[in-house]
C-alpha cells in the first residue's frame, strides 16, 4: 500500500471531524485505549506536555517545540487539523513524519482499524504516539484535538498541563457556558502534574481550581506571574520584554506576529520554567526557539504574510475570541483599505464571529471545499443583514483573486474564518 491509498483508506474507512463534523466524535477514550493496548501502549513510552485551550494552543504547543529543540531535545509534535498534508499533524524535530511511516503504519494495523473501528482522529493519535515511542522522543508537545476531558490525546500523563484560555467555541458539544467549556478542558488536569493556565478569567477560575485540588496538582495562572511588553514589529519580528514577578525584564523576538501570540507566550514560559529540572532550557535557547517558530516547526497559517504591496495575510482565526484578537492585530497595521476573504464551517454560531467583523470592510465571501463549509452565497446572505456586504466565490482562491484585482497597492487582503479554507490557497 502507498502512501496516497493508505490516506485514502484513512479517509473513506473513518468518520473525519473535519469533514462531517460532530457525527465523527466517538465519545469516550475505549477506543484510543484499544488502540493503544495493541500497540504495547506507546503512550507511557516518551515523556508529553498536553496543551488544550480555546484558542492558541496549536501556537504554544509550536513555540514549546521550538524551544525544545532549540535546546537540544528531540521533539515530537503533534497537532491537528493539517492544512496542507496529513504528516503535518506528526512532527518530529519540525520535520513530517515520512509518508512510508505513515502507509507503514496502516498496512500494518489494519486488521486492528476495521475491529475496533475508531474514529479518523482516534487513528491518527495512535498513530502518533506509536511514531514518537518508536523514534525514542525526549518529549513529545501533544495538542489536543476537541475540549479535554474525552479528547482521544487524553490518555497520556505528561509532565505538565497546560490551557491556554476559554471562549465561546464547539458549544454544541462542550457547553454553552464559559464554565461548562472550562471543565471539558479541566479534564487533562492529571493527579500530581503541574497545569498551566494562560489566561486568568473569574468565570473559569474557580473549575481550574476546583480540579487542581480534587487530584492535588500545582496550578499557576501564568498572566499573574508574567507581564508582557509589546514594543511593536521591526523586520518582521514582533519584539517584547517579559518580567517574570520582580525579575529583570528579558528582550525576544517572535517571529509569530499576531498581537494575539502575547497572550499565549506567558503559558507557554511558565511550562519551560515549571520543568526546568526535566529539561534544562538556557535563556538563549528560549530566544533563538521563539524567533524562529516558523522554521523550526514548519507552522503556517497564523498571520503569516504571503505577500507585499498589497499585503495579502492568512489567519486561521475561525471563531469569536480568535477573530477579535486577530482584528486587535490589524489595526496596528497601516493600510488604505480592508478587504476580507472570509469562509465559515456551517456548523458553528455564525451571528457572533460575523458580528465582530468591521462593517467599514470590503468582503469577499467562498467556501471550503469539504461537507462542514457554509456555501458562500448563505454566508454572504446572513453577512449583509449585519451590513458586511460583498459577493460570493466558491473557491478561496477565486475569491483571493477577485481581492487582488480591486485592490490597491497599498490596501490589506486579511484571509481568514476557517482552517478549511486557508488550507486551500494556493499560494501557501
Amino acid at each position: 500500500m502507498q502512501y496516497t491509498e493508505a490516506i485514502d483508506y484513512l479517509y473513506s474507512r473513518l468518520p473525519v471531524f473535519h469533514r462531517i463534523g460532530a457525527k465523527a466524535l466517538k465519545p469516550g477514550l475505549g477506543n484510543t485505549l484499544l488502540l493503544c493496548e495493541a500497540l504495547g501502549n506507546p503512550q507511557h513510552q516518551f515523556t508529553s506536555i498536553h496543551v488544550a485551550g480555546t484558542n492558541g494552543k496549536g501556537s504554544s504547543s509550536h513555540m514549546l517545540a521550538a524551544i525544545y529543540q532549540s535546546a537540544g531535545y528531540r521533539v515530537g509534535l503533534y497537532t491537528s487539523p493539517h492544512l496542507k498534508s496529513f504528516t503535518e499533524r506528526i512532527r518530529l524535530n519540525g520535520q513530517p513524519i515520512p509518508e512510508t511511516e505513515v502507509a507503514h503504519f496502516v498496512v500494518r494495523h489494519q486488521a486492528l482499524i476495521e475491529r475496533i473501528e475508531p474514529s479518523f482522529f482516534e487513528v491518527t493519535v495512535a498513530m502518533a504516539f506509536d511514531f514518537f515511542a518508536r523514534e525514542a522522543v525526549d518529549v513529545a508537545i501533544i495538542e489536543v484535538g476537541l475540549g479535554g476531558r474525552l479528547d482521544s490525546t487524553n490518555v497520556i500523563t505528561p509532565v505538565a498541563s497546560v490551557i491556554t484560555n476559554i471562549g465561546y467555541d464547539h458549544t454544541d458539544i462542550l457547553g454553552d457556558t464559559l464554565p461548562q467549556i472550562a471543565s471539558e478542558k479541566a479534564g487533562i488536569i492529571k493527579p500530581g502534574v503541574p497545569v498551566l493556565i494562560g489566561e486568568t478569567n473569574p468565570e473559569t477560575e474557580p473549575v481550574f481550581r476546583t480540579m487542581a485540588d480534587f487530584v492535588n496538582a500545582p496550578i499557576e495562572f501564568a498572566d499573574r506571574h508574567y507581564s508582557v511588553q509589546d514594543n511593536g514589529i521591526l523586520n518582521e519580528r514582533r519584539n517584547v520584554l517579559v518580567r517574570r514577578d520582580s525579575e529583570l525584564a528579558q528582550p525576544f523576538d517572535l517571529d509569530l506576529l499576531g498581537s494575539y501570540q502575547l497572550k499565549n507566550l506567558p503559558a507557554v514560559l511558565a511550562t519551560v520554567s515549571a520543568l526546568q529540572s526535566l529539561f534544562s532550557v538556557s535563556l538563549a535557547a528560549m530566544q533563538t526557539g521563539l524567533t524562529s517558530v516558523t522554521l523550526l516547526t514548519g507552522l503556517k497559517g497564523r498571520f503569516q504574510t504571503l505577500q507585499y504591496r498589497p499585503r495579502v495575510i492568512a489567519d486561521t482565526a475561525h471563531n469569536q475570541p480568535g477573530l477579535e484578537a486577530l482584528l486587535e492585530t490589524i489595526r496596528s497595521i497601516d493600510y488604505a483599505r480592508l478587504r476580507i476573504i472570509i469562509g465559515l464551517v456551517a456548523d458553528k454560531d455564525r451571528s457572533h464571529i460575523l458580528a465582530v467583523l468591521p462593517q467599514n470592510a470590503v468582503y469577499y465571501f467562498c467556501q471550503a471545499q469539504t461537507p462542514r463549509s457554509l456555501p458562500a452565497a448563505e454566508l454572504q446572505l446572513e453577512a449583509a443583514g449585519l451590513g458586511r456586504i460583498g459577493e460570493a466565490f466558491t473557491d478561496v482562491n477565486a475569491a483571493l483573486s477577485s481581492a487582488l484585482l480591486d485592490a490597491a497597492a497599498d490596501d490589506l487582503l486579511l484571509i481568514t474564518g476557517s482552517n478549511y479554507t486557508i488550507a486551500e490557497l494556493t499560494t501557501l
